[in-house]
């Protein structure tokens, strides 16, 4: 127990805390709760955490990934969606309320000024100012305790057949068994530093055990939203990660792969087996590391964001049909899109012979710099869709 770096990260103590709160698991929403601390320790060594780092953590559960966050980094922002995880919160991470601030609301819809005002409130409270207070979101723990009534700090709801309550036992349910093992690590000061050498308005990594059914959606989203993001260091399903990482010519290649390379590319990965879990997937899981790098055209010249939006249109086209060649491919796509696309149909032979692509080829053989080049030509074209 004592070095473990989650003590929630058991089976038991993860019934224990549901319990106390009344809760189960909601497969609606994807969780499974991490219960290996072994594993936990695999991920913050894969997202290279220390001291100066910020964290955007999305699903944090109960907050057992989140405490080994709060551990080894500076600042943790958690955005999670079950109005019923706050109060749990409140009490599991107590111990580290300065430097956490949690986001009640879809990750999907999350906004660079939510996580900005949240980010700056741990600062607020780590810097030892006043506190002042928090609008409903982002919230900060120090807030949620106080719109919830308190629970026992020594003794724990016992659920037996008796009732009543008992002392806490060895097993890390409540609080204050927390506060009294588990002193905070990291602390966030003044190495937590922008660029610019001020106190960093945003998050620089990204760190989750994500819901399986929107992961490959949100790391491609946070990537194209929130530039300051350096790296993901993400829990997905075992084919996500598969397509995360393909390389050009493989089953798993596909338009997702090209948009996400984009943005990032892979720098490490580790598989997880369901019996890591409560309740077990029914899936394989892995954790990879996705660090952020900026990409170039031929010319050497970075991507702006029309390029970027174009070379996307030209994945989507290319993955359109895959089993048919990228021409006959680019036609099905841009047949879909209205009177702009059919009139464009007419231009794919150039297009493609502009960049040097036979026709005949299919899409998963196309290179990262040649959906660049298409998406070059494309955008000279004044009849593009776009």
């Amino acid at each position: 127990m004592a070095n473990m770096l989650s003590p929630l990260a058991t089976p038991a103590a993860t019934r224990d805390v549901l319990e106390e709160h009344s809760l189960s698991t909601k497969h609606a929403l994807g969780q499974n709760f991490l219960v290996n601390d072994a594993i936990l320790q695999k991920i913050v060594e894969l997202a290279q955490l220390d001291a100066s780092d910020d964290v955007l953590e999305v699903g944090p559960g109960i907050g057992t990934l989140t405490i080994a966050l709060l551990k080894c980094a500076g600042r943790v922002v958690s955005v999670e969606r079950d109005a019923d995880l706050p109060a749990v919160l409140v009490d599991t991470l107590e111990p580290w309320a300065d430097r956490f601030a949690l986001i009640s609301k879809d990750a999907l819809e999350l906004t660079e000024e939510e996580v900005h005002l949240a980010l700056a409130k741990c600062a607020v409270s780590n810097e030892g100012e006043g506190h002042t207070p928090c609008s409903d979101s982002p919230r900060c723990a120090a807030e949620l305790r106080a719109e919830h009534t308190p629970r026992p700090q020594v003794e724990l709801e016992a659920h037996g057949e008796h009732g009543g309550h008992t002392p806490c036992s060895d097993s890390p349910r409540c609080a204050a068994k927390l506060r009294a093992e588990h002193a905070p690590h990291a602390q966030a000061g003044p190495e937590a530093r922008g660029v610019d050498g001020g106190a960093r308005a945003f998050p620089n990594k990204f760190v989750a055990n994500l819901p399986y059914a929107v992961a490959a959606t949100l790391v491609l989203d946070f990537f194209q939203k929130f530039s300051q993001l350096e790296s993901a260091t993400v829990m997905v399903q075992k084919e996500v990660a598969d397509r995360m990482c393909a390389e050009p010519g493989s089953k798993n290649y596909g338009a997702y792969t090209v948009k996400l390379r984009l943005y990032a590319e892979p720098a490490g990965r580790f598989l997880v087996s369901p019996n890591n879990f409560f309740p077990p997937p029914h899936v394989d899981s892995s954790v990879l590391r996705l660090d952020r790098r900026p990409v170039y055209d031929a010319d050497g010249a970075p991507l702006d964001d029309a390029l970027l939006k174009a070379t996307c249109v030209m994945a989507d086209a290319a993955f359109a049909s895959r089993r048919k060649t990228i021409s006959n491919s680019f036609k099905t796509y841009f047949a879909s899109r209205g009177n702009a696309g059919k009139a464009f149909i007419g231009c794919i032979p150039d297009l493609l012979d502009e960049c040097g692509i036979d026709a005949k080829r299919r899409g998963e053989t196309l290179s990262l710099d040649e959906f660049i080049a298409l998406g070059k030509a494309y955008l000279r074209r004044e009849s593009n869709p776009l």
